[in-house]
């Protein structure tokens, strides 16, 4: 009951929201306009009363399919995730022209004439409308949302996951169907709207046309940012409940739910349960054939496993030290697994994995975990993380984030020992810990639409094709743009020429995710400049490189054809 009441409001909450608005013509204007059935003497049939009913109900399954399994079954078929998105905008645009033109209906339906004509002729139910409505339908990404793209990409798919959306899929159509109901209640009370049918379905289609269309161009997107986000404090308390819903969502596991036992960083052994499996692997690197690694094949050696992606700075720091580990230990019996977790889509690429595994030196085996199948079955949350097996294949010490390497360090020399008691072990690696002190540093920042921080103009950041200006006062912390860019969903780029990001940081270091071909040129507040070449697929470029953790601000031109996705800061 709790995870019902939390997707009805996060569904009501999103289906008030402003994102909610482009698609409010096309509900209302529905309710009362029929597809084109004709009498014997060409009068137009009246369209159904259930049919906003119809048209909510055909949008709530579509959008609930779509969400839930619509990724799992794209990515089994090996097709674009945005394949479903096309198509329903093509049915809208296909129902739209139908609305405008009836003979243009009546030839798409010629390859169902098959049927009964029971069948066919349904006077306009509207249940396909929804259909194609739920499958582009894209409301705001509110917390509870979130947690429904997040089970239903790594497949983590139970009884909680479904209700959690069906319950927020109908929190969303109750406004809506109000909206449909209103619609058809217009056109049955008003005279004008009976005997001007055809006027009626003239607008339907020509609003379900623009819908699309605006869709095709990220319109809703761009209204968005001229709107403000009136729930954004109701979302804000709801998104306390993000984390009950997921793992009701069935994250916690009989498999995974002894973890729980282990405390982040411990400096003593603790005893966590049989670690969790490594499933879900699409690939194997570093291994005999691309064979895969089973844990349970590993009882009597220590393993250690590393989360880990290979732009993500904080394991950039964080790799030299598991090199280490792997080189020193490695004869006395400790085994490294690296779990590759990607951020990013372009780190789901196996060529740009395989050439930071050569950047970083890594000689362990490598699983790249693109579905995020073991990240979710050890419910991991961090960039990156350890966990240590002993020779029975239980889970010793967890630790989440950078630092705490000599702890690991020594719970892994006592694991080795405890597993043969006559080991020579080597002297401790001498690796310097890196890690910055917590908040000394400006906090990861993203440019692409799907998480944004830290930015600091005046208008709404958000997907699209727009104009930017500088702030004239910039606070500490923040990124800002001028010039015309197009924000995807993963990174930003000029839209046609230069454009330039003033970053304001506290750091030792600065790195920038870049990809594509170009010069990017970096300024100093005191006016230095240098150039960097960038050059292939995504990865981390320094910009800024000095002795200690200081304030600064720099100015960077980008050129078009050159896709910024993040800053980093050591």
């Amino acid at each position: 009951m709790d995870l019902i009441i939390i997707g009805l409001l996060g569904g009501l909450i999103t289906g008030i929201s402003p994102c909610i608005l482009p698609v409010l013509p096309v509900i209302f204007l529905t309710g009362g306009a029929q597809s084109a059935k004709f009498e014997g003497g060409g009068d137009f049939l009246p369209a159904r009363r259930s049919r906003p009913y119809f048209v909510i109900a055909g949008l709530v399954l579509s959008f609930s399919l779509v969400t839930l399994v619509g990724s799992l079954i794209l990515g089994l078929l090996n097709l674009p995730q945005d394949i479903i998105r096309w198509v329903g905008i093509a049915v809208l645009i296909l129902i739209g022209v139908g609305l405008l033109i009836p003979k243009f209906e009546q030839l798409l339906e010629k390859p169902f004439q098959w049927l009964p004509k029971k069948e066919v002729q349904n006077r306009g139910s509207g249940f396909g409308v929804g259909l194609a409505l739920g499958a582009v339908f894209v409301p705001c990404a509110g917390p509870v949302l979130a947690a429904i793209i997040v089970a239903g990409s790594t497949g983590q798919i139970g009884i909680g996951t479904v209700l959690l959306t069906v319950s927020f899929a109908i929190g969303v159509a109750i406004p809506l169907l109000a909206f449909a109901l209103a619609g058809r209640g217009l056109i049955e009370r008003i005279k004008a709207f009976r005997s001007r049918e055809r006027g009626l379905r003239i607008a339907a289609g020509i609003a379900m046309i623009a819908l699309a269309v605006g869709l095709i161009f990220n319109v809703p997107q761009m209204l968005q940012r001229l709107l403000p986000d009136y729930t954004a404090g109701l979302q804000q308390d709801l998104a306390e409940e993000q984390a009950d819903a997921l793992d009701l969502g069935g994250l916690v596991t009989d498999e995974n739910r002894e973890l729980d036992n282990c405390t982040n960083g411990a400096e003593e052994l603790e005893s966590c349960g049989t670690a969790p499996s490594i499933r879900g692997i699409q690939e194997w690197m570093n291994t005999p054939d691309g064979a895969a690694v089973d844990l349970a094949d590993l009882r009597g050696q220590v393993v250690l496993v590393d989360f880990w992606a290979y732009s993500c700075i904080n394991c950039q720091r964080s790799i030299p030290h598991v090199v280490a580990w792997d080189k020193a230990y490695e004869d006395a019996g400790l085994q490294v697994i690296g779990v590759h977790s990607p951020e990013y889509a372009f780190e789901k690429d196996p060529g740009n994995v395989a050439a930071g595994i050569a950047d970083f030196g890594i000689e362990y085996p490598v699983a790249l975990d693109n579905n995020l199948s073991t990240w979710t079955n050890y419910r991991n949350r961090y960039w990156p993380a350890h966990y240590l097996i002993d020779a029975e294949g239980v889970v010793r010490h967890i630790s989440f984030g950078e630092g705490n390497y000599a702890a690991t360090e020594k719970l892994i020399r006592e694991l080795l020992e405890k597993a043969d008691p006559g080991v020579a072990l080597p002297e401790p690696t001498d690796i310097e810990d890196t890690t910055p002190d917590v908040g000394a540093t400006t906090r990861e920042t993203f440019l692409g639409s799907s998480k944004d921080v830290n930015y600091a103009g005046a208008d709404r950041y958000g997907a699209g094709v727009s104009t930017f200006e500088f702030p004239d006062e910039q606070p500490e912390d923040t990124f800002a743009l001028e010039g015309t860019w197009n924000v995807e969903t993963q990174y930003a780029t000029p839209e046609e020429s230069t454009g330039t990001i003033r970053l304001d940081y506290e750091a030792s270091e600065v790195r920038m995710v870049l990809a594509g071909t170009g010069e990017i040129v970096v300024q100093d507040a005191d006016g230095t400049e240098r150039t960097v070449t960038v050059d292939g697929t995504p990865r981390s470029y320094e910009v800024v490189k000095q002795d200690d953790i200081d304030r600064g601000v720099i100015t960077v031109e980008v050129p078009a054809g050159v896709e910024v996705y993040s800053f980093t800061f050591g």
